[in-house]
């Protein structure tokens, strides 16, 4: 499971990615076309969610709200959270959740 921005984040991070020559031009669309075939799915709640739950986990843990959504998901629908990022895995642990290695 992901929440919405998901897929408009990793398109963002390739674009970025092919813009700095880090990735071949062209290869953004093969590694999104092999995302697509991981069943990956997305949450459809996320954004009624924003302004209410994730906004305050947000504020409580000093998360930027993208961050925040995937905390929230992951608490809503009891998940570990898959992330390397430290702030989220501090409040992904303050909040009694797993954090996947």
């Amino acid at each position: 499971m992901a929440p919405q921005l998901w897929p408009i984040e990793v398109a963002h991070v390739l674009t970025k990615l092919e813009r700095r020559k880090a990735i071949p031009k062209g290869d953004d669309r093969q590694r999104l076309a092999n995302l697509s075939k991981l069943g990956i799915r997305i949450d459809d709640q996320t954004a009624d969610l924003a302004w209410t739950a994730t906004f305050e986990l947000a504020a409580k843990h000093k998360l930027t709200v993208y961050d925040a959504t995937y905390l929230e998901l992951a608490m809503r629908l009891q998940l570990p959270l898959a992330t390397l990022d430290d702030e989220l895995i501090a409040a992904a642990h303050a909040e009694g959740m797993t954090v996947l290695p």
